[in-house]
């Protein structure tokens, strides 16, 4: 971890920073158990902790961070422009509290819900490798008989 990550994790309440470390392991113990998601880049994005598949450009961002307002949460965020919100809100809907289309809200105590994370952890990390199947696809236009 860069000296400027941890500063971020260091800035953040004590039970904040433990849950969030918690994520952070689980990303990259994720990505490793992930084929083709290669290592990952940690950086810092809008001052939020990062994770990035650079070397294999297989996912999307995954920020870490807490939301305004909510006390007691922290998030998962990840591109608004993705479906993964809505994927990850279908596949897991009471295991999570979610904000919109951008993030997994998560209580800072109590067990952290690994599985159903560790699976939408995974999906983030491969978003761009879906297969063609998965895309939505345009609407054919057939030629009256």
């Amino acid at each position: 971890m860069s000296a400027e990550v941890a500063a971020v994790f260091d800035d953040y309440p004590a039970f904040v920073r433990e849950r969030l470390l918690q994520v952070r392991r689980l990303i990259f113990r994720t990505a490793a158990e992930t084929d083709g998601v290669g290592p990952l880049t940690e950086t810092l994005k809008w001052g939020e902790p990062a994770y990035l598949t650079e070397a294999s450009g297989s996912g999307t961002t995954i920020r870490l961070g807490v939301p305004r307002a909510m006390e007691g949460r922290c998030a998962v965020f990840v591109n608004c422009r993705t479906t993964l919100v809505d994927t990850f809100r279908s596949q897991f809907p009471e295991a999570f509290e979610y904000q919109g289309n951008r993030a997994i809200l998560l209580n800072v105590s109590g067990p952290l819900p690994k599985e159903p994370l560790a699976i939408c952890l995974s999906m983030a990390l491969t978003y761009h490798r879906r297969p063609a199947s998965a895309a939505p696809r345009p609407a054919v236009r057939r030629k009256p008989a």
